[in-house]
């Protein structure tokens, strides 16, 4: 069997021993931690509570017995803390001030992307309405469907005229046809009538049979002798 060896991997590189003697932090927390701490130094409690820790500082070392005393004039011990305290805070101030900077610099890159990506937005919907309008342009409205069918009406009128006029025409002309005939018709049937009876003064017509026929008094032809 194959005895395997529990020592560091050989595909895996190998920790460095510099990495183990410096203090490990995390940058964030550092940072944070100064801003807050910039924050209250900038703030006017920070202010009112300094004022009042130097003016008891003072008074207590002016005050107080000799014996008692931890800071006789000229304050040398107030104007060590106040010393490392400037010291401090101003590098502090500074890495907040950088991290507001970072903070502002990604902001800004942030606004300019957005601002991009609202105006190429914007430049998409302004082509998209131009390209309705153009096809709205192009569909046929309201108003332009009445004026053509209205203009439709108008040549269906305008066509119907003449042949109704026609139509006209010759209906006249079939009930003045229809006139005459019935005109001539009835000339017909009264000219028939006169001629199968004769008045009294005419004389009567022979008969194909060689006999003359006679008139009665009353106009209705005499019966054969």
């Amino acid at each position: 069997m194959i005895r395997r060896r529990h020592g560091p991997r050989l595909d895996q590189p190998r920790a460095s021993r510099r990495a183990r003697v410096r203090p490990a932090y995390e940058p964030d927390a550092f940072g944070r931690i100064a801003e807050r701490i910039a924050r209250f130094i900038g703030t006017a409690r920070f202010l009112v509570v300094q004022s009042i820790v130097v003016v008891l500082w003072i008074a207590y070392n002016i005050v107080a017995p000799a014996s008692v005393r931890f800071d006789s004039f000229p304050f040398i011990f107030l104007t060590l803390a106040l010393s490392l305290q400037a010291a401090y805070a101003a590098p502090l101030i500074l890495l907040a001030q950088n991290r507001q900077d970072d903070r502002d610099r990604a902001n800004l890159a942030q606004d300019r992307e957005q601002t991009v990506r609202t105006r190429e937005d914007t430049e998409y919907l302004a082509r998209e309405i131009a390209a309705m309008r153009i096809t709205i342009g192009e569909l046929a409205t309201r108003d332009f469907l009445r004026s053509e069918l209205r203009g439709l009406l108008a040549e269906l009128d305008a066509g119907d005229r003449p042949r109704a006029r026609d139509r006209a025409g010759k209906g006249s002309r079939d009930r003045d046809d229809r006139s005459d005939r019935r005109s001539r018709k009835d000339k017909d049937k009264d000219g028939a009538g006169r001629a199968r009876t004769p008045s009294a003064g005419e004389p009567p017509h022979p008969s194909p049979d060689g006999e003359h026929v006679g008139a009665s008094s009353n106009g209705k032809p005499a019966p054969p002798g």
